[in-house]
């Protein structure tokens, strides 16, 4: 960094904000292939917290690469960047007092660690949505699983790149039923066991 930039120090503090969001500030990071669930489940949690008062918000791979990431392609390195980019955002997040919701398929396991390790290990919750292929591929809701075959999306997760399944993600949720309102209810329980929500 250059010795010219010198970050501002902010007067409200993050646990002063985190009293106003009735949540402890964390970065919910769910992972598992296209097609899923993940930004349908996070979506309909975060509809949940709003109802609450809770201060959410969720940030999903596509938006993020219409916009701060359009530059990026899916190369190793261009994916490395994506998330990079999107752990630095979620830091400001963690700084605003608010709980943050980040769909993003993050592959490899090397790609996940730095994310935990931008945010911060106290603040990052992995979640697994753990879907097989075949079921992803069945529902293709963007239609990229039948593009890919195709050969018009080359590294492609899970067709011709690989997906890293998570060693000990902190939750798991099996999504093949598509049952995306029971996976929802799984994970707004979990923020409530680890205190996250107040």
């Amino acid at each position: 960094m250059s010795d010219n930039i010198i970050p501002h120090s902010y007067s409200i503090k993050s646990n002063q904000r985190s009293q106003h969001s009735q949540c402890r500030p964390s970065v919910i990071w769910l992972t598992g292939l296209s097609g899923s669930g993940k930004s349908t489940i996070a979506n309909l949690v975060d509809q949940q917290l709003f109802r609450m008062g809770v201060r959410s918000y969720f940030l999903d791979g596509d938006n993020l690469r219409s916009g701060l990431n359009q530059d990026l392609g899916f190369s190793n390195d261009d994916r490395m960047e994506n998330i990079r980019r999107v752990a630095e955002v979620s830091k400001l997040f963690i700084d605003s007092g608010s709980l943050l919701f980040c769909s993003f398929i993050s592959p490899s396991n090397e790609i996940r660690s730095l994310a935990r390790e931008i945010v911060g290990r106290d603040f990052f919750h992995e979640v697994y949505i753990q879907c097989k292929l075949s079921t992803c591929e069945a529902r293709d809701p963007k239609g990229l699983y039948k593009k890919a075959r195709q050969g018009l999306i080359p590294q492609f997760t899970g067709i011709d790149s690989p997906f890293e399944e998570p060693a000990s993600p902190d939750l798991l949720i099996k999504n093949d039923d598509g049952d995306a309102s029971t996976a929802a209810q799984m994970l707004v329980q979990y923020l409530k066991t680890k205190k996250i929500v107040f």
